[in-house]
């Protein structure tokens, strides 16, 4: 279980075909070997927590958190190839991000809330789309699919979180206030440990819950995106 956590704690990308190479060919070797996926951090033993967004199988994910985490995951998706589609209605929030990464034309859009168009997501192109639509988002236009993941930012635990939850394959929870946190906990089974941890969290540390794992995870920017996002914040 310990090895599963580090390389991905659970949530690892698609697997490609093995092939055999000789020493020799081994030696020549530069491009880094690896599971796919987004480095979204470092856990408790200093172990990078990869998430593998890219999926031949629908992925939904929901942050009960702030803007700068899901901007700072946008940016690392975008990084490893990903298209990234914003639905969001605070465009002046995520327009800077575009503006730096060349004005759109590197992998990142942004819509108005019910306006993204159809991605044509494939496994050469995979796509994210990050909903930013509030405490009660409405129901997409875009679902998540073979190759299109979907992130639904919601900034605290509202009326429209358990239906989210249940939907999601992989949840990640950021400082709540103590009656939300008893609410994730009837919600999601939270042990007690948990519970109480929640609320006091620092900025930047997100408690990501998987189908079968739950684990804490320290996103450290790097000086980019200190630059471009400022310092780790739970709150906008």
């Amino acid at each position: 279980m310990r090895g599963r956590l580090r390389a991905g704690f659970g949530l690892i990308g698609p697997r490609h075909g093995r092939h055999a190479l000789t020493v020799d060919q081994v030696d020549s070797l530069t491009l880094p070997i690896g599971d796919d996926g987004v480095v979204i951090g470092v856990d408790g033993e200093g172990q990078s927590a990869v998430l593998g967004l890219n999926r031949p199988t629908p992925y939904d994910i929901v942050l009960i958190g702030g803007l700068w985490t899901a901007q700072v995951l946008a940016l690392r998706a975008a990084a490893t190839g990903a298209r990234v589609a914003v639905e969001t209605g605070r465009a002046q929030h995520w327009m800077q991000m575009v503006h730096a990464m060349g004005g759109g034309q590197n992998g990142m859009s942004v819509y108005d809330v019910g306006r993204v168009p159809p991605q044509g997501a494939s496994a050469g192109q995979p796509v994210l789309v990050v909903r930013d639509c509030g405490m009660r988002p409405p129901r997409g236009r875009v679902v998540s699919g073979p190759w299109q993941a979907i992130l639904t930012l919601l900034p605290y635990y509202s009326p429209v979180a358990p239906r989210l939850i249940r939907q999601a394959r992989l949840v990640g929870i950021q400082r709540v206030s103590p009656d939300e946190a008893a609410e994730l906990e009837r919600t999601m089974a939270l042990p007690r440990a948990d519970v109480e941890t929640l609320p006091a969290l620092h900025d930047g540390v997100t408690l990501w819950c998987g189908d079968r794992d739950r684990q804490y995870v320290v996103t450290r920017p790097t000086d980019a995106e200190i630059g471009l996002l400022g310092t780790p914040r739970r709150m906008d």
